[in-house]
């Protein structure tokens, strides 16, 4: 009987028990494309990761990522810790790992202590920042049952944001944020009124006082009815944000997963380069659990 080994780690956070908890199975080859779904379902995760040779040897690996229903072509806190746990067995070269991955090549910058000792690490997101559909402020709040007035439009509309995964992304009042809880047959229903969305809504609310983001992410068609680090979503909002705000560098700290009982902290830099602007996230991660799964 096949023994495939995995490991979690507990993302963006210093503490157990805080963060966003992600399984990596560390030796994926030989699993099937329907074996690698169904263990990301059993994990119940909102990602596990599943580590393959690269199919460019001068990268470090090729990384699947899946969530409970589907595959993803990218994402944040999973390339953060699928590198924390590969740099802890040693398999980075000179403090980086290139992961391979749909949504293109994400380098990655390992973190370590003053002894030398793997924290966290630092992702670039593989693509610049692309906008797509505005969406309804009165739509938008009543997927999280808020009143339209909740929704704050000063900056930008609710807009599909993506750096390699798309989000929509919403600025709320900050006493409307504790408030917000997904209403599944409008999340459904709004979903059915745009096909752009492809049946992804994701949505993503902040609130902002200067550099400092408070944020909550609620993706309830795809099983995750609310995730306490979206690395990728905060990386789309500093990138949105510098590009209303102007300036050439951003940074960002996002607090999210407060009230779900595991505070998280996301740092986040966005720069404008040739071609777009583009942007890293950075956190720390906490090694939680062993284990083998037996297929």
């Amino acid at each position: 009987m096949p023994r495939i080994p995995y490991e979690t780690v507990d993302v963006f956070t210093d503490q157990p028990f805080g963060g966003n908890p992600l399984a990596v199975f560390t030796d994926a080859r030989g699993l099937s494309d329907t074996q690698m779904q169904a263990l990301a379902a059993e994990m119940n995760y909102s990602e596990t990761t599943f580590v393959l040779p690269p199919e460019d040897p001068a990268h470090d690996a090729r990384v699947r990522i899946f969530h409970r229903t589907a595959e993803m072509p990218f994402a944040g806190h999973p390339n953060v810790g699928t590198a924390f746990v590969l740099a802890r067995h040693g398999r980075n070269r000179d403090g980086v790992l290139r992961f391979e991955q749909k949504a293109g090549l994400v380098e990655i910058a390992v973190r370590r202590d003053a002894a030398g000792a793997v924290t966290g690490a630092e992702i670039a997101a593989p693509q610049p920042l692309s906008l797509g559909l505005e969406l309804p402020a009165d739509a938008i709040a009543a997927c999280v049952g808020l009143a339209a007035g909740d929704v704050v439009t000063t900056a930008h509309a609710p807009v599909q944001a993506s750096v390699g995964v798309t989000f929509v992304l919403a600025q709320v009042e900050p006493e409307a944020l504790a408030r917000a809880t997904p209403d599944l047959a409008t999340y459904r229903k709004l979903a059915g009124l745009h096909p752009t969305l492809a049946g992804r809504l994701s949505l993503f609310l902040y609130t902002r006082s200067g550099s400092a983001v408070r944020a909550r992410m609620f993706a309830p068609l795809a099983g995750t009815w609310e995730d306490p680090a979206t690395g990728s979503a905060s990386a789309a909002l500093g990138a949105l944000l510098l590009s209303l705000d102007g300036g050439d560098e951003a940074r960002l700290t996002v607090t999210q997963g407060v009230e779900m009982g595991r505070p998280s902290l996301l740092h986040v830099t966005s720069r404008r380069a040739e071609d777009g602007v583009r942007s890293r996230v950075a956190g720390n991660c906490v090694p939680m659990l062993r284990g083998e799964a037996l297929l």
